[in-house]
């Protein structure tokens, strides 16, 4: 049957088909895959909420989605140029005739890549300046209530309840979180700030100082600590805050913005308060030494006083001679107060002749008239004050309202300019990436193109088939057919099996096979170089 006669005998597939059993074929035989790469391309989350990449290596390229339900629930977070594991399912596009992963699980590939990024995030938080020594608190001495942020099961709790009760017993509450999986950081962080946000003499008491605690475990362990979200909640945090995070060698992000860092649970309990017993030892080596020190000052003074008294004279001659002088004052005070009452009677008489009522009514009048006077003056002083007040504070108003609408004009006009520098960047970075893309398309077309020529389907697609015998080498003569001999025939859609015919003469004898001819002798077939795309397309 001629070939124009077997391919109308083919079955016919609509694209939407054909793009079905492709995509039933791709996630039939690709189902769970894990897949080693550099994530290339990744540009945030789409207004969608799916995110769009690619994962990539030295000479190949996969496409790369994550729905936005399994983003939100990820710990891990995809960023530009990281090496990850992604675990997912192969399926195609038929919209753009293409193949991608869906992945379910992102985790980064190895240690290294986790190093990496925490340095990364170590710079950029340390730039902010979330690591300065100066915005540290200092822990308060004696905390009356302690906050802890950690898993309620787990042997840190008991670790650091043991170790207050031994030292000094304070009341403690406990925020229940999970240490490590998926949402752990969130946990972490809102149970912080949860503590923040407690009132000051509110029903649950305000903690004093908080403990972040969590016992030891590896790198990928203890990642929810090197989270953002958990460094930014620790550097904001008005309560104090002991980060005690694994074993001393563990170091993680929240060790630097904590305003203390612990290097295991239970000495983040001895950091948070002093032991009773010392304090007990020492108030009472306090108090002996003050006692002693009283006893010691009082016996000083006792013999200051003992040396004084014995220095004294005897109490009859200190007071001899004021006794005489008294007894002198005693005799002489009779004629002395006559004298005296005299003389003031004199007095008296003198000032009351002055004292009549012409006079009286003078000075009061004098005094009413320097009242009136001061009055007066003091009224005419306060408008003086007043007006003078008024036209100051008037000529400030003036002066204030011209600066208020310099100044507002001065920012309009940065805004302007900022706003029209934007516009320009703006445009300039539109026609770049337009030109970026267009320059992208024109090399892809272009190799598309050149392959489709180069490709032997080409040949085949204009009527013509190829042969093959069982070892599916290609079979160049009729003569190297056997009789019954299977072969196998390629056509543009498809290949078939087919048998010789039995009846036709079998082929001469050859000699064996001769050994393959030096490269030297043997003349390759010319190859076709495709030329970069800046020299134009071959069509």
């Amino acid at each position: 049957m001629p070939p124009a006669e077997q391919l109308l005998n083919a079955p016919e597939f609509t694209v939407s088909e054909l793009s079905l059993s492709l995509k039933r074929t791709v996630e039939d035989a690709f189902g769970h895959v894990r897949v080693r790469g550099e994530i290339s391309g990744f540009r945030g989350a789409h207004s969608s909420g799916h995110c769009y990449f690619a994962l990539k290596d030295e000479s190949a390229k996969i496409e790369a989605v994550i729905w936005k339900g399994v983003h939100s629930r990820m710990r891990f977070k995809p960023q530009e140029g990281l090496e990850v594991i992604a675990t997912g399912k192969l399926t195609t596009y038929p919209g753009s005739s293409k193949y991608q992963i869906v992945i379910e699980a992102l985790e980064p590939a190895g240690i290294g890549a986790l190093m990496a990024l925490m340095e990364e995030r170590k710079k950029k938080l340390a730039a902010e300046g979330l690591f300065d020594e100066a915005r540290k608190q200092l822990l308060p001495w004696l905390p009356e209530v302690i906050g802890v942020v950690t898993s309620p099961t787990g042997a840190v709790i008991r670790d650091i309840l043991h170790r207050l009760e031994d030292r000094f017993p304070r009341r403690v509450l406990v925020w229940p979180v999970k240490v490590q999986g998926d949402g752990s950081a969130e946990q972490v962080a809102a149970a912080i700030r949860g503590f923040n946000a407690l009132p000051a003499g509110g029903r649950i008491p305000r903690p004093d100082v908080l403990i972040v605690a969590r016992g030891g475990g590896s790198l990928e362990d203890l990642w929810s600590f090197n989270e953002e979200i958990v460094v930014r909640a620790a550097a904001e945090s008005m309560i104090p805050l002991i980060s005690a995070v694994g074993h001393e060698t563990d170091i993680t992000l929240i060790d630097f913005v904590a305003d203390k860092r612990a290097p295991t649970p239970t000495a983040a309990a001895e950091m948070a308060v002093p032991v009773r017993s010392d304090l007990f030892v020492e108030v009472g080596d306090l108090g002996r030494r003050t006692r002693a020190y009283w006893q010691r000052a009082q016996e000083s003074r006792r013999s200051e006083l003992r040396a004084a008294a014995r220095a004294l004279p005897a109490a009859g001659d200190l007071l001899a001679i004021p006794r005489q002088r008294l007894d002198s004052a005693g005799a002489s005070l009779p004629r002395c107060l006559k004298a005296n009452t005299h003389a003031h009677f004199r007095r008296f008489t003198a000032a009351s002749a002055k004292l009549t009522l012409r006079v009286l009514h003078g000075q009061i009048s004098q005094a009413d008239h320097r009242l009136t006077v001061c009055g007066e003056r003091l009224g005419l002083s306060a408008r003086s004050l007043l007006r003078r007040r008024r036209d100051r504070f008037a000529g400030l108003e003036v002066r204030l309202r011209a600066s208020k609408l310099a100044n507002a004009q001065a920012q309009r006009n940065a805004i302007a300019r900022q706003r029209e520098r934007t516009h320009r960047l703006t445009e300039r970075a539109q026609r770049a990436l337009a030109t970026l893309l267009h320059r992208f398309e024109t090399r892809v077309e272009n190799s598309g193109k050149l392959l489709s020529a180069l490709s032997y389907r080409s040949v085949l697609a204009r009527g013509f088939a190829l042969v093959r015998d069982e070892a599916g080498h290609p079979v160049h003569a009729a003569d190297a057919i056997g009789p019954g001999a299977r072969l196998e025939i390629e056509f543009a859609d498809g290949r078939v099996g087919a048998t010789a015919d039995a009846d036709r003469v079998a082929p001469a004898a050859k000699p064996a096979p001769a050994q393959p001819k030096p490269a030297a002798e043997t003349k390759p077939a010319p190859r076709r170089v495709a030329k970069p795309v800046d020299q134009g397309s071959l069509f």
